[in-house]
């Protein structure tokens, strides 16, 4: 079963912490990929651009047009995710509890399981 580990920052949450508490975030996450990779788990990842480098495509009356930015009213914005392929949804939750921003008050992981996928 595969299942997707969202990753949810509020910047807020972020700056509070201090260099050191943020530096462990960073080392927990190349832990947990290591681990996972090892267990078999491992899918892949990615860590997305801040909202202040991302626009919105929208067509109206077949004409494309291009803003800045999200037009999401969060504090939160979606920073990343890892697909894992697990036994089952217990063991999705296990990991998700692994990653270090599941410990940050203010943060959390999503944990959504995927029910249609195409390759390439």
């Amino acid at each position: 079963m595969k299942y997707l580990l969202v990753l949810n920052i509020n910047p807020d949450v972020l700056a509070a912490l201090t260099e050191q508490e943020q530096q462990a975030i960073f080392s927990g996450h190349e832990k947990f990929m290591a681990a996972t990779k090892e267990s078999g788990e491992f899918h892949s990842t990615a860590a997305l651009a801040e909202p202040a480098k991302t626009a919105v495509v929208k067509v109206r009356d077949g004409v494309p047009a291009v803003t800045d930015g999200p037009f999401l009213e969060a504090k939160e914005f979606l920073a990343g995710y890892y697909l894992i392929d697990v036994a089952s949804r217990e063991r999705a939750y296990e990991l998700a509890a692994q990653i270090p921003d599941a410990a940050i008050e203010g943060l959390g992981v999503e944990v959504r399981e995927i029910i249609h996928e195409v390759g390439l």
